[in-house]
This record gives structure tokens, sequence and C-alpha cells, in this order.
């Protein structure tokens, strides 16, 4: 229960360390518990081997985990419009459950590994990919600007400098008044960019900011990624 609650920890202080839903602690309860319910399950009904129709699986238990574990991973989802967060952590928490019954079953070798390879995975395949997809990540920014002549061909400008490419534009009028009659009073945009100098984002924001129509920004930052016809945004 020691080693499990130190192999979970590891894990779980990468999560930590990087703001994510699920962390320190509850890679270590997770770790912990899945060894505890697989020795449960060997060791526990060690009493009723030699009652009459008793067959032992030490497996039944530890299969249970495996699959009641998802609740925890689907509470570290989340989807906000197009953006999937949290899909890494909740795997992250299934594979920490993994490495508790390997624990718990005495297969240390195969948990010490199994540890290994998700800090590798999760530490230097992160910064690998960010380095590989830097040119493929897309940013999602929300506008809401004054409805007035020109607002909106104003931020396109600004964008075309800085070499910018939108990869799609929705726009949505709002009414503060009960008179519609007389037009929206602002509009909502939001805009899919892309850039090969993610680091001028910042300077495009405040030069949107200070055209003086512009009521706020609101940026976040996904990757795209393709799976034939079908295409999924990550955060």
């Amino acid at each position: 229960m020691f080693m499990a609650t130190l192999l979970g920890g590891l894990i779980g202080f990468e999560r930590e360390w990087n703001n994510h839903a699920a962390g320190f602690r509850t890679h270590i309860l997770v770790c912990l518990g899945s060894a505890m319910i697989m020795l449960l399950s060997m060791y526990g009904f060690s009493e009723f081997v030699n009652e009459v129709n008793v067959r032992m699986d030490p497996a039944r238990l530890a299969a249970q985990v495996i699959s009641g574990i998802g609740f925890l991973g689907a509470g570290a989802i989340m989807r906000n419009g197009s953006a999937v967060k949290g899909l890494t952590t909740a795997a992250s928490v299934w594979v920490v459950a993994a490495i508790g019954l390997c624990v718990g079953a005495g297969f240390y070798i195969g948990s010490f590994i199994c540890t290994f390879l998700v800090l590798v995975s999760l530490h230097l395949f992160n910064r690998w990919e960010k380095h590989l997809l830097r040119r493929r990540r897309y940013h999602e920014v929300e506008l809401t600007m004054l409805n007035v002549p020109g607002a909106l061909e104003s931020v396109i400008r600004v964008l075309g400098e800085f070499g910018v490419q939108v990869g799609n534009l929705k726009m949505h009028p709002t009414y503060e008044d009960a008179d519609t009659a007389a037009g929206p009073d602002s509009m909502e945009l939001s805009l899919l960019l892309n850039t090969k100098k993610p680091e001028s984002l910042i300077l495009v924001y405040e030069k949107i900011a200070a055209l003086g129509v512009i009521v706020s920004v609101d940026a976040k930052q996904f990757v795209v990624r393709k799976h034939g016809s079908v295409t999924t945004i990550y955060e």
C-alpha cells in the first residue's frame, strides 16, 4: 500500500504541477484504493476457500475496478464548445488504477515500468508534442464589439497586419434594448485563428482592444487533430 501511494503520488504530482483537475491526492487515492481492492480479492476471502461450491477468482474484483474507475475520469473531462479538456488526466487516472492493481497483485516490475512510461508520456512527450504541433495550434477568440460601421473591417485589418489567418468566423448580434427595430447594440464574434508566430498574438489582442469598438476579448488555445473526415479540437 505504501508503494501504491508512492507510485500514484508521482503521477499525481505531475498532474498537480500542471494545474489539472485530478491532481496529487486524487491519483494517490485511486492507486491506493486499487491496490487495496486487489489485496482484498487475493487474501480477503481465504477463509471461504474450503466452503462447498465456493470458487475463488482474484481477478473478479480487479475487473470491476477497471470499469468502475471511469466515473472519476468522466469527472475530469470538461467540454467547452468545440474544445475538450481533461482527456489526458482522465487517462492517467485510469492507468494509475491499473498500477495499483499491479502493486496489489505483487507485480512490482510491471508497476514500476508503467509508472516510468506514464511520467515520460506526460512530461517529455508533452513537450515534444507541443513543439511538433506548434504550427497546427489554433486560437479561438471571442470578441464583443459595438455595432458600428467598419468595426469588423478594422479587426480583420489588424489580423492581416500580423499575418494571422482566420479559419472560421461566427457572428451573433446582441440586443440590450427592448426595441429591436433599431438593430443590434453589439456583436459577438467567434474567430478561429492560426499563426506561425503565436507569441505575436498578445500584441494582436492589445491592438484589437485599442480600436475603441471592442467591449471584451476572450482567447483560448486549441490543437486541431484530424482522424479521417472527423476533426476534433483539444484545448
